[in-house]
């Protein structure tokens, strides 16, 4: 499995063949240069994740691109009339021998006065998972795991424990271009994860793995 940070929280994964993307947000541009996409993934509706110029020109250069995504994001994206296929907490799909499996169904809460937006995570091989926005916890062994590091809904501890539930072999940052200096959130999950043994690969914007 190839693994490409393009930015924050878009990724571009190569697993099998397949070539996928993975939250192509406001935050980067180059995404909208990709050639030959067979999925993407959106996790939830936030421009940061799910920005909706950047989709019609990946859609552009990937006319045969099928999109996965939950209810809510699937309903923005009817309105201009891009079509998507429902995949959400609980449900599978075996695109050309890749599966891909949905976990969760809400955001983390910003607070209990603020609203709750859908949001769904998602593995990909059985091997690597991304939560979106949220730390919801899969069904089954996670090998690969992309930890949100920053943001408004989240603390630095949390995004800790929740590797240290997991126990991925290998962990790197997204959701981090919400700050000026995004490698300095990259430091203290990369001291704890470390002493536990979790190799931390502190992977910058279009940076890439193979794993």
């Amino acid at each position: 499995m190839k693994i490409r940070k393009i930015g924050h929280s878009c990724m571009y994964i190569q697993e099998a063949g397949l070539k996928i993307l993975i939250d192509p947000g406001m935050f980067t541009t180059a995404q909208n240069e990709l050639t030959g996409l067979d999925i993407m993934l959106i996790t939830h509706e936030h421009a940061d994740h799910c920005d909706i110029n950047s989709i019609k020109e990946i859609l552009k250069n990937n006319p045969k691109l099928k999109i996965f995504t939950n209810t809510s994001v699937k309903n923005i994206l009817a309105k201009e009339g891009i079509e998507a296929i429902i995949l959400e907490d609980g449900q599978s799909h075996a695109h050309e021998g890749v599966l891909f499996h949905a976990f969760g169904d809400q955001h983390a809460m910003f607070h209990p006065t603020l609203p709750v937006f859908q949001n769904t995570g998602y593995m990909i091989g059985n091997r690597f998972y991304y939560p979106g926005d949220s730390f919801a916890k899969p069904d089954r062994p996670v090998e690969i795991l992309a930890l949100p590091v920053g943001g408004p809904w989240m603390k630095t501890m949390e995004a800790i424990d929740f590797a240290f539930d997991l126990k991925p072999k290998v962990v790197f940052p997204v959701h981090d271009m919400v700050y000026a200096n995004p490698a300095m959130t990259h430091r203290w999950p990369a001291m704890a994860l470390e002493k536990a043994g979790i190799k931390f690969i502190s992977l910058e914007n279009d940076g890439e793995i193979e794993v």
